[in-house]
């Protein structure tokens, strides 16, 4: 049922990894977003929406499209000590924090409305490219199954740059866009008991989870600096690139 609902919502923020061109084109195909594509407007994103990080946890965090990009404010209220070293016990905290805020009923369980209304009203931009999926993908965590080597250049990293690890080898979807792993659906990836209903103790077995997939440097605590970038955040700052060459080769209004 869940992912029926998924397919059936459409007109959220989609952005579409670039192919051969070093430099996409841009255009908005959805309320508070911007996408690639070879038509269509090529004046890029001008909502607030298209500057969108996705928390771990599955948290959204947005900001104008001139500020910085938002991961550095999850960042910063996730590390309550504010030593720059965000340890797993405070990354459970921040975990447990959005399932308290998700968990509307407080009957400490996200259940199968309470998901809905994540997927449609807190975070609705991961919903076009869920119906990407594959039987089960999204549900747990599977990182680590071999690195992209050929398809879309994501951010700089599929292929030309490296490589980013992806569910089910696939290009990245959902919140997988805006996130730091390729998770769709981070909340509904906790329910691994397939039951429709959440625990705290899910919620937050998932958190142990992606800390140990973040900590590549197996330090113990993950630091601004060393977390990867999100596809979404590349494909912004590209753009940013793009437009402060065009005004550079402008000549000043008289």
């Amino acid at each position: 049922m869940r992912l029926a609902l998924l397919l059936s919502a459409a007109g959220c923020l989609v952005v579409l990894a670039g192919c051969a061109s070093d430099e996409p084109r841009y255009h908005e195909v959805g309320p508070g977003g911007f996408g690639r594509g070879g038509g269509g407007d090529s004046e890029g994103p001008r909502r607030a929406g298209a500057n969108l990080f996705i928390s771990p946890a599955g948290k959204p965090y947005r900001a104008g499209l001139d500020d910085p990009y938002p991961v550095a404010a999850w960042f910063a209220a996730a590390n309550t000590s504010h030593d720059g070293k965000l340890t797993p016990e405070e990354f459970r905290k921040d975990a447990a924090a959005f399932f308290r805020e998700l968990d509307t009923d407080h009957n400490g369980i996200i259940d199968g409305f309470e998901v809905q209304a994540y997927e449609q009203k807190v975070a609705p931009e991961i919903l076009p490219h869920v119906e990407g999926l594959a039987a089960g993908e999204g549900m747990d965590l599977s990182l680590g199954k071999g690195r992209r080597t050929d398809g879309p250049d994501i951010g700089g990293r599929n292929g030309r740059g490296g490589g980013r690890e992806a569910a089910g080898d696939r290009r990245p979807q959902g919140a997988g866009l805006y996130g730091l792993l390729n998770e769709p659906e981070p909340v509904a990836a906790t329910d691994t008991a397939f039951n429709s209903r959440i625990t705290l103790e899910e919620f937050q077995a998932a958190a142990d989870r992606r800390f140990a997939a973040l900590d590549t440097k197996h330090l113990g605590y993950l630091t601004l600096a060393d977390l990867p970038k999100t596809p979404a955040q590349e494909a912004l700052e590209r753009f940013k690139q793009r437009e402060a060459k065009a005004a550079a080769g402008r000549p000043p209004k008289p």
